[in-house]
């Protein structure tokens, strides 16, 4: 079980179902969400902060990302976290993108993120995170 999962997306339904299936998958102890990209970058830029005094915090091992937000989408969040380190610092930190999208550019795209370590359709199912858990964790 991970410590902490963070869940990015712009819709309450997806969130709200987000957290759930995660609970029912006993993923992780802590389920964190951020409405926009930015939201999670703030999230990842204080903890980088904390890191700078603290080098035992707990961050987000797993994030899921939506990339069609409002504010900042998941390809900006993208870029502004790899342009930003944040992979150094938190090396653990996977991201799966979690979309609506069915353009295969898109996929494509993903893979040229080192921190993304997986592409799925939404919605979130309880076998998708089986299927992560035997896979990844």
């Amino acid at each position: 079980m991970l410590e902490k999962i963070l869940c990015v997306d712009d819709d309450p339904i997806t969130l709200m179902l987000c957290r759930k299936v995660i609970e029912r998958a006993s993923l992780a102890k802590e389920i964190l969400v951020s409405n926009n990209g930015e939201e999670a970058f703030q999230y990842f830029k204080e903890l980088a902060e904390k890191h700078k005094t603290n080098t035992s915090f707990t961050y987000p091992r797993l994030v899921f990302l939506d990339l069609n937000m409002p504010i900042m989408n998941g390809w900006e969040f993208l870029e502004i976290y790899t342009n930003n380190g944040y992979p150094n610092i938190f090396k653990e930190a996977k991201i799966i993108v979690l979309s609506s999208t069915i353009d295969p550019k898109d996929v494509e795209q993903t893979k040229s993120y080192s921190v993304v370590i997986d592409f799925l359709s939404k919605p979130i199912t309880k076998d998708m995170l089986e299927k992560l858990k035997q896979t990844f964790f």
